[in-house]
């Protein structure tokens, strides 16, 4: 390809871009964060959802955004964050994902748990109950349960609220694309196109050397 036409691609990038993002109505498909937050996400576009095992919505939710995830293009970077919402069975299964997140079993047993909640009707809401099925699944419950209590997952528990509240989440499943903007919508396909398009957003602003 010729200098001149890698330079007229670029260009009908930077153009589509903005398009792509130009049908976004601020307060109803997303609000900007103020301040701005700062991503760890190595120069890529980060996406965030805000979740909790025990949500139904998020339940419902899983599937689609997992599928939506799969597809997403090498710039941008997809990270989950568990959150307890204030609720105390809930905090206990944000430990939990943590918790497996450290024994290495987060990506065996991530949809079981949703499973074991929702359509069994497992009451998982507390440690002991936690701990024992998970050790029904193929976990060292013992293991577990120091991971569970360990200062690494309650750090990062912690820090999970912290972002909970320093992102404006007020309900879950949430979103939140690049540090700077909350996704909105009324159904969880136009969550995700309005994610779509707020990715494109943050890319048209940062120019088209992000997209490399």
């Amino acid at each position: 390809m010729s200098i001149r036409s890698t330079l007229l691609a670029l260009a009908l990038v930077v153009i589509a871009l903005p398009l792509q993002a130009a049908g976004l109505v601020e307060g109803t498909d997303y609000q900007t964060l103020e301040p701005p937050q700062h991503t760890d996400a190595n120069g890529k576009i980060e996406v965030l959802e805000f979740f909790s095992y025990g949500c139904p919505h998020c339940n419902e939710f899983y599937p689609m955004v997992g599928a939506w995830a799969a597809k997403l293009p090498k710039d941008v970077v997809f990270k989950r964050v568990a959150t307890g919402m204030g609720r105390i069975a809930w905090t206990n299964l944000a430990k939990a994902y943590y918790a497996l997140e450290a024994t290495g079993d987060l990506a065996r047993l991530d949809g079981p748990i949703f499973h074991a909640i929702h359509e069994e009707h497992q009451p998982l809401f507390d440690e002991k109950a936690i701990s024992t099925w998970v050790g029904q699944h193929g976990v060292d419950p013992k293991k577990f349960t120091v991971a569970f209590d360990s200062f690494g997952v309650n750090t990062k528990l912690i820090q999970a609220e912290q972002m909970v509240e320093n992102y404006k989440i007020a309900g879950v499943p949430g979103l939140a694309v690049g540090g700077k903007y909350v996704v909105m919508g009324n159904s969880f396909e136009q969550l995700l196109a309005n994610t779509d398009a707020l990715i494109a957003k943050v890319r048209a602003e940062r120019g088209p050397v992000a997209h490399k």
